[in-house]
């Protein structure tokens, strides 16, 4: 007879999650989600498959619970050119664990060498580039942002600098001088 789960799925995959996002995924082994989780081995298996499975599960669990969020903000009625700042100046004042973007690092980690993983998250990418163009022209509507400017570059732009943004919070977690960094790229909005 089959034993009945004693953990709730969301709770232990959110553990999941984090700790891939501390960790990365080469970095992370099954004894580390095991113990993260607090469920056995055998429960890890059966709920959700191998490694791979669950890393791809918390990744989609980090588009639902976090980069929803992200989007959501830039994508709200009244978003244009503050809710941008806002957004970057939010990633540089929150950078003090290291852990950068769950997004990026997986970039970084494994989208060179694992085609199937680069395309999951290149869906994840777009959505936010397309969540930055609903801003933009949300902006450019209000003249927060000239006319003339070509959005849809501008768009592609602040996504590049917001990965790069997070990639450079890992190495060099200073607010102030990633403030500096979101100055320089904000100003691009000018």
């Amino acid at each position: 007879m089959a034993r009945h789960k004693e953990f709730d799925r969301e709770v232990v995959l959110s553990k999941a999650m984090d700790t891939f996002w501390h960790q990365g995924y080469e970095g992370t082994s099954i004894q580390d989600l095991v113990k993260s989780m607090g469920i056995n081995r055998g429960s890890l298996y059966d709920t959700f498959g191998d490694k791979r499975s669950l890393f791809l599960e918390a990744i989609a669990h980090y588009d639902e619970t976090v980069a929803k969020g992200v989007i959501a903000s830039l994508e709200a009625p009244e978003a244009s050119k503050p809710a941008i700042v806002a957004l970057f100046e939010g990633v540089a004042d929150g950078v003090q664990d290291r852990r950068g973007c769950l997004i990026t690092n997986t970039v970084v980690e494994l989208c060179p060498h694992d085609p199937d993983t680069a395309r999951r998250i290149s869906g994840n990418l777009k959505r936010l580039e397309r969540a930055f163009y609903v801003a933009l022209k949300r902006a450019q509507e209000k003249g927060e942002v000239g006319g003339d400017r070509d959005i849809s570059a501008l768009a592609s732009f602040l996504l590049c600098c917001m990965q790069g943004l997070r990639v450079t919070s890992k190495i060099h977690p200073d607010p102030q001088y990633l403030g500096g960094i979101v100055r320089v790229a904000v100003s691009a909005l000018d």
